[in-house]
């Protein structure tokens, strides 16, 4: 089974491609935003955990009528601060990473022959390296901003800024990716895009065969770790800066 890891800034358009490849092109989705969701609702042990380093820290960290996290307060708190960030996403990380490779299982379990493994943090945290092929959604900066204050007028412009500048670039992103989807003109022309990238990862079927025996889809997996690694370690993560 291949799995494509599918990444891309906030506000570049991951949603809308993540969306058009399962409803125009019928893909299984991992959606870690989904997972990140489900594993802080009340009860879970990541919602006690983060009550736990931030109640104290930030007011109104949990909404009154259900229990739940106010997921705006959060943040606002975190990002910018990258002490907090680091101990939110230390919170969240691994319990998104089991559910993830859990339902990765279960694709496998199911034949299917290939899952998008859609993660805004796919580089930052390592699962590139479990990916057969890499997808970035990338779109000019000044258009992230414009999208993001269309979809969350609460935002001030500050906000916005912190929330991109505290993920990775889209130069570096876009550098360490196996292919780039450039979302800055139409819907159309998008998909488009998607539709000949989606032409072009498709497995062919006896890969697709030889995957469905264990010591194959073993070795196969190894192989992809192996060859992320050593590529990672050799061709650096960030591109070159040249010198006029």
């Amino acid at each position: 089974m291949l799995i494509v890891g599918l990444t891309g800034g906030i506000g570049a358009g991951k949603s809308t491609v993540s969306r058009t490849l399962r409803e125009t092109h019928n893909l299984t989705i991992v959606d870690a935003d989904l997972i990140a969701r489900d594993v802080v609702n009340p009860g879970r042990k990541a919602y006690n955990r983060i009550l736990e380093a931030f109640a104290d820290d930030i007011p109104d960290l949990v909404n009154p009528k259900d229990g739940s996290l106010n997921r705006a307060v959060l943040g606002n708190a975190v990002f910018g601060n990258k002490e907090k960030l680091k101990r939110l996403n230390s919170i969240v990380h691994p319990a998104v990473r089991k559910e993830i490779l859990w339902q990765i299982l279960q694709a496998y379990l199911r034949f299917q022959s290939l899952v998008i493994l859609d993660v805004p943090l796919l580089f930052e945290a390592g699962l590139n390296k479990i990916c057969g092929t890499t997808v970035t959604v990338t779109c000019d900066k000044e258009l992230q901003v414009k999208r993001i204050a269309a979809r969350n007028s609460e935002l001030s412009e500050e906000d916005i800024r912190k929330r991109i500048e505290s993920q990775m670039t889209n130069e570096e992103r876009n550098y360490r990716s196996d292919l780039v989807i450039d979302n800055s003109s139409s819907l159309d022309d998008l998909q488009k895009c998607v539709a000949s990238v989606v032409k072009e990862i498709r497995p062919n079927l006896i890969l697709t065969l030889l995957d469905l025996f264990p010591p194959f889809g073993l070795l196969s997996a190894l192989y992809t770790f192996t060859l992320r690694t050593i590529r990672d370690k050799y061709k650096g993560t960030k591109p070159l800066i040249k010198n006029d």
